[in-house]
């Protein structure tokens, strides 16, 4: 048997102490990190972006089929998406967490090891937070902290007419690779001997628990000298984040579901489960992409770039926010993403 330390053993301080021992100091920014009462950070004239998450065990996370040191990682890049998102290059966080006593001090260091490698991958230093008990579960809450030229974040609410609607990557695949987790769970629950059969679908299930933030993008955006008209991370669901960016811009889109980027993991999965993969690319979630718009004449700019796709284009508010079927056919974009008051 794995040996099982008792948190209440350690003693807050000592619980703190221990997750942090092996901190590395990344930013040259982080004037002072963990270990006093407060962090202290400066961004030598840039502006400071902030946004902060919580993730709650049995609303976004099942500990029945996420690991611990996956959920740490992904718990620091849902995030770090955001400060992308804003056009910005994210440097700090801090990390607080609730949780039960059935968690052990093995099981909290393997979720700190995934915060370690996010931290670690994307140049960000762990700066503070804070740890409690809670009566059941696992809650975790992360502030993300990031930098930006001044002036130079991009907002939801600045799309123009005539702009082009691009995102990054592929849609529907978090969403895909839930279901399949979810299928087996059921599987697993009324039969527990058998073995959860994940069909190598290594894409989907990755893209479900281990989700990585655009970093690549904003890199690219930065380097070509694309500044987007608007931007968000596609949290929600396509369809949702077009919604977002339509009205808190006063525009309307036209889209065209063609040209919605779709991997063909998702793709065979959808069909098996006889689902759309369009419907799971626009109501899915978890996809953590950039959704962005930007000026036709920096079109040229990314055609080489096989990460982005132009999806649609900017309207008038009058002319709504349509998706244009395969067949050809106009439907107004509903909001079906995930809501977490459901």
């Amino acid at each position: 048997m794995e040996e099982r330390t008792e948190i209440e053993n350690l003693g807050e301080f000592g619980l703190i102490d221990y997750l942090t021992r092996n901190i590395e100091i990344q930013n040259a920014g982080t004037i002072l990190g963990v270990g006093d009462d407060a962090a202290v950070i400066d961004h030598f004239g840039k502006q400071t972006v902030i946004t902060t998450d919580m993730l709650v065990e049995g609303i976004h996370f099942d500990l029945m089929y996420t690991p611990l040191k996956h959920l740490g990682y992904k718990s620091v890049v849902v995030n770090l998406s955001d400060i992308y998102a804003m056009n910005a290059v994210p440097t700090h966080i801090t990390m607080s967490l609730a949780f039960s006593n059935r968690f052990s001090l093995e099981a909290l260091n393997e979720f700190y090891e995934g915060v370690y490698a996010a931290c670690e991958r994307y140049k960000v230093d762990l700066i503070g937070g804070d740890t409690s008990s809670s009566k059941k579960g696992f809650v975790i809450s992360v502030t993300a902290i990031g930098e930006v030229a001044p002036d130079q974040f991009v907002k939801r609410s600045t799309a123009q007419k005539g702009d082009l609607l691009c995102v990054s990557g592929d849609l529907g695949a978090a969403y895909l690779g839930l279901t399949l987790l979810e299928r087996e769970k059921q599987i697993f629950l009324e039969n527990p001997q058998v073995q959860p059969d994940l069909e190598n679908q290594t894409y989907i299930i990755g893209r479900q628990l281990k989700p990585e933030a655009r970093q690549d993008i904003i890199a690219f955006l930065a380097e070509k000298e694309i500044r987007p008209t608007s931007m968000m991370d596609v949290s929600d669901g396509l369809s949702s984040e077009i919604l977002h960016i339509c009205k808190q811009s006063n525009v309307g889109c036209v889209l065209y579901e063609e040209k919605i980027p779709i991997h063909d993991q998702s793709r065979s999965m959808a069909m098996q489960f006889g689902l759309d993969p369009t419907a799971c690319a626009l109501s899915g979630g978890e996809d953590y992409e950039l959704l962005f718009t930007m000026k036709q004449e920096d079109y040229d700019k990314i055609t080489l770039n096989e990460e982005i796709a132009v999806i649609g284009y900017i309207t008038e508010a009058e002319q709504g926010a349509h998706i244009i079927t395969k067949g050809g056919n106009k439907h107004k974009i509903t909001a079906q993403g995930w809501n977490a008051f459901k």
